[in-house]
């Protein structure tokens, strides 16, 4: 079998789509987005391997558990491993799975582990990227919607007399989270397009808190 990612991609997608649950914010529209980002970012490192991008792109979600789970920094590994046992029936190459695992394994935020390779590099800055911008800001909601959380603090959306807590109020996770990831993003593409998004979550912010407290100014 081919080794270029076209020829993966039936597969990869087939794969992902198997392991889908009901989560709207990682679904397969997601890991399309991953990838289209990610083959962006492959443009300024002709070095790196596409297919054990794409692949991981595909297959990071493979064990994908609720953000409030408190195994939710293992889902990564568990992926990868499961990752590497679909595709090695597949006949995937052997000498690339461990790369593979790696780049699956790091793109976790909560599991922390330092991406080592290019590929890996890619892939953390694609899925981040991802959760900023407009559709990040749709997906905060969406996953906010399905943890209970309410929309905003009644009297301090801000957090400025108080703790943030982004497990009780949405609004919170743009500073408790979002707003760290332009600095995170591994590649130099990554942090700018990181930092691009990131202000239209911020401009968001300032809208909502205007309104939210009841400012009926144009």
């Amino acid at each position: 079998m081919s080794f270029h990612p076209a020829t993966w991609q039936t597969h990869l997608i087939t794969l992902a789509s198997a392991a889908a649950g009901n989560d709207g914010a990682h679904d397969l529209s997601h890991l399309h987005r991953v990838w289209r980002t990610a083959q962006t970012l492959l443009t300024s490192y002709p070095q790196a391997d596409p297919l054990v991008v794409q692949a991981a792109c595909y297959l990071h979600d493979l064990v994908n558990l609720p953000k409030d789970h408190q195994q939710r920094h293992q889902a990564s590994r568990q992926s990868a491993q499961l990752a590497c046992t679909q595709l090695s029936a597949l006949g995937f190459p052997a000498g690339k799975l461990t790369a593979l695992a790696h780049a699956i394994e790091a793109h976790s935020f909560s599991a922390a582990i330092k991406p080592t390779s290019i590929e890996a590099c890619i892939v953390q800055d694609a899925d981040r990227l991802d959760a900023l911008g407009t559709v990040g800001l749709a997906r905060l909601f969406y996953t906010a919607g399905r943890m209970g959380s309410a929309l905003a603090h009644p009297d301090d959306p801000l957090a400025q007399c108080r703790e943030s807590d982004d497990k009780r109020y949405a609004l919170d996770h743009i500073g408790i989270k979002l707003a760290a990831l332009p600095a995170s993003m591994q590649t130099g593409a990554g942090r700018l397009l990181g930092q691009q998004r990131l202000q239209l979550l911020l401009d968001f912010r300032s809208a909502f808190v205007s309104e939210w407290s009841g400012d009926a100014s144009l």
